[in-house]
């Protein structure tokens, strides 16, 4: 759906919506709604990233962190697709 709308306005998914949140926030409140949750989402599993990462680079990385790393990095593609399938039906 998101990459129709977007070929109809002559762009790439990107593009596209680059353009939604570029909007005035009354033009698309739900969409707006959507990519607020979803960078708020980003940024907690981002935190948590970091620490991981941060364990690595002292030399504390262990098995649970990797397996903590894949898990969070699967909920972020899936929060992703979920926002992109929300837009896409706006």
């Amino acid at each position: 759906m998101l990459a129709k709308k977007a070929c109809d306005n002559g762009m790439n998914e990107a593009e596209y919506i680059r353009l939604l949140i570029s909007q005035k926030p009354n033009d698309y409140p739900e969409i707006r709604k959507i990519l607020k949750e979803l960078i708020n989402e980003v940024n907690r599993i981002g935190i948590n990233i970091n620490q991981i990462v941060f364990n690595n680079n002292a030399g504390l990385y262990s098995k649970e962190d990797k397996t903590q790393l894949i898990a969070y990095m699967r909920k972020l593609n899936q929060k992703v697709d979920e926002a992109v399938v929300k837009i896409g039906n706006q």
